[in-house]
């Protein structure tokens, strides 16, 4: 079975390599805005269905694999930020709080979807300027949901989670697992 990743990101590359060691990677260009009216968890959902379905048009008997992830803080999503001024103010809002970090997952198989939403709660500590102005300057943040990525130098900024790590980084395993599970039992 031809499995294929459609992400660019390299942490979604070397999550799935924990599951497949052969796997091809394939992206296109989708709308990325949220549907108007839908919740932050149901539109990464929606995000990662649309990411996988625009691969999965072309390559109706490969597993096809997408992911898209987003922070939630008091009920708005943070997407990667456009510059640095915006990566401060994401961080700041974090420093002290705890937030949701949604990560949807869908399969495409055989011209059937499978898909869901894992969510993790992670709490940051409180963050200095000098700490936020240091690890922007590294430029970490400005490819990563709500500006940051726990399995690099923002690690050290957080308290605790309360989930699945690999949601944070951008690839819920456990729910990949469930949904190609049940992609593969009724594509077959």
């Amino acid at each position: 079975m031809r499995v294929i990743l459609a992400s660019k990101s390299p942490r979604r590359r070397e999550l799935l390599s924990k599951i497949y060691e052969d796997f091809e990677v394939a992206s296109r260009e989708v709308d990325e805005s949220l549907p108007a009216g839908v919740d932050v968890p149901s539109g990464v959902r929606i995000l990662a269905e649309r990411k996988g379905a625009a691969v999965a048009k072309d390559e109706s008997d490969a597993l096809v694999i997408s992911s898209d992830t987003l922070v939630e803080l008091a009920g708005v999503p943070l997407g990667k930020p456009r510059d640095a001024t915006e990566a401060r103010e994401m961080l700041r809002s974090l420093s002290g709080n705890t937030h949701g970090v949604h990560t949807g997952v869908a399969v495409h198989y055989r011209g059937r979807l499978y898909s869901g939403t894992a969510t993790t709660r992670v709490r940051f500590r409180e963050l200095s300027d000098t700490e936020i102005d240091e690890y922007i300057a590294t430029g970490e943040p400005m490819d990563k949901a709500g500006a940051y990525g726990i399995q690099g130098g923002a690690g050290k900024f957080v308290l605790g989670i309360e989930g699945d790590f690999d949601t944070v980084v951008g690839l819920s395993l456990t729910l990949l697992t469930e949904l190609i599970k049940r992609a593969v039992s009724e594509g077959d």
